[in-house]
């Protein structure tokens, strides 16, 4: 066979491997992809990456992503059990607050989430720490680290005693992304059994009643309560939203034996819940 018919015939094969190679080789997922890091704490031999959409931490829910880095190797761990403690130091006192356990992120090797609600912070945002407490091939660490708890702008968790003189914990959850339509409403609800211990409050209702104080206190149509989820463990219920502007969720607390906790009907002369949140978008 004449070499001007070789050539062509070995530049087909060269291109077909190294087509088949490419074709075959694992694309490179970024498991961080729209998160920005917060802050990392550290150890001796790892580093606790923290991410959430945002940025920073603030009162209310934070939904937090965590990878743990090997520091020798820089690479990231994937079969770590994780526990974490956020703590506020008070003058004469420190409490935790309400927290999810930490779970592995699905569809994902190396990143870890669950949630903190942060119910207070200082003006400066100081007082908060955040220990995280991990467990790698039978080997146990720790990290902490004082962090950075900014103030929310509006009211989207408030804590308070109700008339059976425990003390709640509410926080809104969604809608992240309010809009003029029926939005799904999310939120915790949660007792306070102690300083370190805040479990999650099931089977009560919460009545919503929003309303906008600069358009007259009006209300809109279609709101449904919001009652408890056993799949998540939240409540949910139906907020209409029927323009932009400045709204307050009105609410009540009842528990699972009819019996108002905190919060009142709105009326002429009764302008606003003494349990409410708030939102504007």
């Amino acid at each position: 066979m004449k070499f001007r018919y070789i050539l062509p015939i070995l530049l087909i094969i060269l291109f077909t491997i190294s087509c088949s190679t490419d074709d075959n080789e694992a694309p490179i997922i970024n498991e961080i992809e729209g998160l920005i890091k917060v802050q990392d704490i550290t150890n001796t031999t790892h580093t606790i990456e923290l991410f959430n959409t945002t940025g920073d931490f603030r009162t209310g829910y934070n939904n937090v992503s965590i990878r743990i880095k090997e520091k020798a190797s820089s690479s990231y761990i994937k079969n770590a059990s994780i526990s974490w403690i956020p703590m506020m130091q008070m003058p004469s006192m420190q409490h935790s607050c309400p927290k999810s356990e930490v779970t592995k992120s699905v569809g994902k090797e190396t990143v870890y989430e669950g949630f903190v609600i942060y119910q207070m912070t200082n003006t400066d945002g100081s007082g908060w720490s955040l220990t995280v407490n991990y467990t790698i091939d039978g080997t146990d660490y720790t990290a902490s680290s004082d962090i950075v708890v900014l103030q929310s702008e509006k009211q989207n968790t408030t804590s308070f005693m109700g008339s059976d003189d425990s003390r709640y914990i509410i926080a809104l959850i969604e809608p992240n992304e309010p809009k003029i339509a029926i939005n799904d409403l999310k939120v915790g609800l949660f007792k306070m059994k102690n300083m370190m211990t805040f479990p999650v409050v099931e089977d009560y209702t919460i009545t919503l009643d929003p309303r906008m104080p600069g358009m007259g206190n009006h209300s809109s149509p279609n709101n449904t309560d919001l009652s408890y989820n056993a799949e998540d463990h939240m409540y949910h219920g139906n907020l209409s939203l029927t323009m932009t502007g400045y709204w307050v969720l009105n609410l009540k607390l009842i528990n699972d034996h009819s019996e108002v906790l905190k919060g009142e009907d709105v009326t002429e002369d009764h302008t606003k819940s003494s349990l409410y949140l708030e939102l504007e978008f």
